[in-house]
């Protein structure tokens, strides 16, 4: 049983968090940073306790600290959000030895399905679909350039450990083969501390698909449909949307299904993310799973009605799903856009500084998850994530239409403040993604000329 939860995070995600916690019954603690000390969480949550200064690596994945937090204010859960400590099976592991109810899945099963290279054999041997690449992690770019030989150009290098987009990169010829691999190399062992890489083969147009799964510790294991996430800036979503568009019925059910499969054989509980990638004849590869609740959530909650934080930590105190597949009936279109405090027109910069102006969308239908208010500070040292805006809609043109009237809403100013709002307008008119056409290129094309 749960009755306290620490929410080890900041930003919009522990906001989302504090509200279902509240929703349920169950206190909640927020730890924050000394730069944090006046967010929204802090004012939402019973109880908050600074755990350090401004880096996140002295706060935020400051993994003692966290723990001791938790101690001193009696929670008996801790949920991680995403990003900083949710994927880190070190944490779950200390959770877990410490008493503490880690909302998410077994350390061990994350640690297993965090390792790309494993999570690769494990779904191989589950039978699901994968690109051709390697099943393990290469240990010499020579192996690794002949491998790319065979495969074909272009390969995708991949950091063993990584994840965000980050410690990635395509390679189309064998003599930039070297060079790229050893800058991903750098930045793997710098970023994740792990330098151990892989390859793929690589699909210039592809569409990025995921399937939302959840499961409990007791067998029982359902998909809740397709997200599309083909809209990215440097590996990185920034629009996304459920139903996928344009995806046949049959092949959603087949992606759902040997996702269930793949969670399954790796012994999954909680919530979790199977991603694809989609080419152009309709065949869908396995790409990874990501062991946590994602950004891109609220859509699929918007179209199921099932509140994924109150799934995860019902999951979490050991209660039973409690229903099938068949009781799974998405309804409608949702999409979700990612408000950056960031300036397009200089490659997706950073463009912190005082909120003088914070005015975001209402309306039916229209669901805005955010921390920021007039007043607020954006601090340089996290992400830039200032709100994500979501809406619901019968069908998908109408729901291109409402998020347009929403984005057209939301004015976000302050000195030297940037925000991705009025690109993310010029997206939702591009003709490709009005049809349904667009793929993990489309950003790209747009800000080509730009950046050039």
């Amino acid at each position: 049983m749960i009755s306290k939860v620490l929410i080890a995070n900041r930003g919009e995600i522990a906001v989302r968090v504090a509200r279902t916690c509240r929703e349920m019954g169950l206190r909640t603690v927020a730890v924050h940073s000394s730069v944090d000390r006046d967010s929204a969480v802090v004012r939402m949550a019973d109880e908050s306790v600074q755990i350090g200064p401004g880096p996140a690596k002295e706060s935020y994945l400051d993994i003692p600290s966290v723990i001791e937090a938790a101690r001193i204010r009696g929670a008996d859960a801790i949920h991680p959000g995403y990003g900083f400590l949710s994927e880190n099976p070190d944490f779950a592991e200390v959770c877990e030895a410490e008493g503490f109810t880690f909302v998410g899945p077994p350390a061990a099963v994350m640690a297993r399905l965090g390792d790309k290279a494993s999570a690769r054999a494990i779904m191989v041997d589950a039978g699901l679909p994968l690109l051709p690449g390697s099943r393990d992690a290469l240990d010499s770019a020579e192996k690794a350039a002949a491998l790319a030989d065979e495969i074909g150009y272009p390969v995708i290098v991949k950091a063993v450990a990584g994840g965000g987009g980050r410690g990635m990169a395509v390679v189309r010829s064998a003599a930039d083969f070297p060079r790229a691999w050893a800058k991903t190399k750098a930045t793997a062992q710098a970023v994740f501390r792990d330098g151990r890489l892989y390859i793929e083969k690589y699909l210039d147009s592809a569409r990025h698909v995921e399937i939302q799964v959840l499961a409990d510790a007791h067998g029982a294991c359902v998909h809740l449909g397709a997200r599309d996430c083909s809209l990215q800036r440097r590996h990185q979503k920034l629009v996304e949307e459920s139903p996928a568009p344009r995806l046949p019925e049959d092949t959603v059910r087949e992606m759902g299904e040997v996702a269930v499969r793949g969670a399954l054989a790796a012994g999954y509980v909680g919530a979790g993310t199977f991603e694809f990638l989609v080419d152009p004849d309709g065949r869908f590869y396995f790409m990874e799973v990501n062991c946590r609740l994602q950004v891109e959530h609220p859509v699929t909650e918007m179209v199921t009605g099932i509140d994924l934080v109150r799934e995860q930590l019902r999951v979490a105190a050991g209660e039973p799903l409690g229903y099938g597949q068949h009781d799974i009936a998405p309804r409608g279109v949702a999409i979700e856009c990612r408000v950056n405090a960031e300036d397009p027109a200089r490659d997706f910069a950073p463009a912190p500084g005082l909120l003088t102006e914070c005015a975001l969308p209402a309306g039916p239908f229209v669901r805005v998850d955010t921390h920021a208010a007039p007043g607020y500070r954006i601090p340089p040292l996290y992400d830039s994530l200032l709100a994500k805006v979501i809406v619901w809609a019968p069908d998908r043109d109408q729901a291109i239409a409402r998020m347009r009237g929403a984005l057209a809403e939301t004015r976000i100013n302050g000195p030297g403040v940037a925000t991705t709002a009025s690109f993310l307008r010029d997206v939702l008119d591009h003709p490709r993604f009005r049809a349904a056409e667009h793929d993990t290129g489309l950003i790209g094309d747009l800000t080509a000329p730009a950046v050039a």
